[in-house]
């Protein structure tokens, strides 16, 4: 048995896999009791940026190319049709796992918690995962002013559109770090595929006109993306970043309540850390940091799955991408 680390829709757990004997579907039925989402509905990614794997129930759990120690993600599909190799539709029937071949997945407090939160005394301040599909910025942003993780795509509009509007300060210097001029930055940046950062932040802060606070799970630390002052509401959102996902954080009366009575924008109580809102979503950046709820970008184990280099962090990883066009990278 090994560890595998599953990131789902209700947090993260560590399963124990046995990688020389487990089926595609042994793998499946482990998720299933981890994340209740069913099998024909689980849409399984890994690697770096993550892709979807092919499944099939019947073969190998080898057919993956699953290590030890990696991490996977599960989403759950809106259609409940299985999906395979090929274009047509087809069923592929999933075997029942016999209580001798099955080995219940260990469960990290984040799984038999449920979601991460912390009480305050406006209510729970609560983890709210979004999809790790390359748009999860973009998501967290829709999910808190448009209530609507599905209005991504009209966040990279206005961030499009923002860069356009502005040549001056989005020039082809302050883009270069991307190694790209303005007209091809804005045409990659309204393609789903493509992650967001920090420009990105800025220019959401500006259009809204909120902070953006975003809390690095690893540290702790705390990034401010501040609407210029005429612009600003006197209000602030909170993103939780792990490393390489962002997702966002709301207020709620009850952990069981339902989203629409969620509050992800807040008034700003305070500029410094006395905020007590900002002091909440710290505490929550706490517990899923001991939950092991992130990756270090800059030091974890990368290797291209095009031609097999080994590579160390994000930055070889840009450097190997830009020079090959490869863009599989798994985590070793």
């Amino acid at each position: 048995m090994a560890p595998l680390r599953l990131r789902h829709p209700k947090g993260v757990t560590t399963l124990q896999v046995d990688f020389d004997n487990a089926t595609v579907g042994d793998l499946q039925q482990q998720i299933l009791i981890a994340s209740e989402i069913s099998p024909f509905q689980q849409e399984i990614r890994s690697g770096y940026p993550p892709q979807t794997l092919t499944i099939i129930p019947e073969l190998p759990l080898s057919s993956l190319g699953l290590k030890p120690g990696e991490q996977i993600i599960v989403n759950q599909r809106i259609s409940s049709a299985p999906m395979g190799t090929l274009s047509q539709p087809q069923t592929i029937p999933i075997q029942p796992t016999s209580r001798a071949s099955f080995t219940p997945p260990i469960i990290t407090p984040s799984s038999t918690a449920g979601p991460a939160a912390v009480e305050t005394p406006s209510g729970m301040l609560v983890h709210r995962v979004v999809p790790d599909d390359n748009s999860c910025l973009f998501s967290s942003v829709a999910l808190i002013f448009e209530q609507d993780i599905t209005k991504a795509q009209k966040m990279r509009q206005i961030v499009a559109d923002g860069i356009q509007s502005n040549a001056e300060t989005y020039n082809d210097v302050i883009l270069g770090c991307h190694s790209m001029p303005r007209e091809k930055y804005i045409a990659t940046i309204l393609k789903p595929s493509t992650w967001g950062g920090a420009i990105e932040l800025g220019i959401l802060a500006k259009h809204f006109g909120t902070e953006i606070a975003s809390i690095d799970v690893e540290t702790g630390r705390v990034d401010r993306f501040s609407p210029p002052q005429q612009r600003s509401r006197g209000d602030r959102c909170l993103l939780i970043y792990s490393g390489i996902h962002y997702d966002a954080a709301a207020l709620t009366p009850a952990i069981n309540a339902p989203p629409e009575w969620d509050q992800t924008v807040f008034p700003i109580m305070s500029t410094d850390d006395n905020d007590p809102i900002l002091n909440a979503a710290k505490k929550l950046s706490t517990i899923l940091r001991e939950r092991r709820a992130f990756t270090n970008i800059a030091t974890f184990d990368l290797k291209c799955e095009q031609c097999g280099k080994g590579l160390k962090g994000e930055k070889d990883a840009r450097a190997h991408a830009q020079e090959t066009g490869h863009v599989r990278f798994g985590e070793y």
